[in-house]
């Protein structure tokens, strides 16, 4: 997924970090791989993603996301972003395995 780069500003930054997620983690967790899927249910007015993955701590994050074109630049705005549960987890990990084979 190409992007020029993250769109924070004060209302975005301090929802995503509200959950005790840092910036560097989410833009760590964005910048790697990481699954992606749509989120319908909650994209009225501009088409947003759930990005979900791990960083290098090991921690899981769960990222609600859209892109915004800026001119030219296309940026990545994180929404919200929070730790996941072990259940959660175990339940991505087992349909990635599934989907491996």
């Amino acid at each position: 997924m190409k992007f020029d780069g993250f769109d924070w500003d004060d209302g975005n930054a301090a929802k995503c970090e509200k959950h005790g997620v840092a910036l560097d983690e989410i833009e760590e967790l964005l910048s790697g791989p990481f699954g992606l899927q749509p989120d319908l249910a909650h994209s009225a007015d501009e088409t947003r993603s759930r990005a979900i993955g791990s960083i290098e701590s090991g921690r899981w994050i769960f990222c609600v996301i859209t892109f915004r074109q800026m001119g030219s630049w296309t940026l990545l705005r994180p929404i919200s972003a929070r730790f996941m549960h072990a259940r959660e987890i175990a339940y991505y990990e087992e349909e990635i395995t599934r989907s491996d084979k």
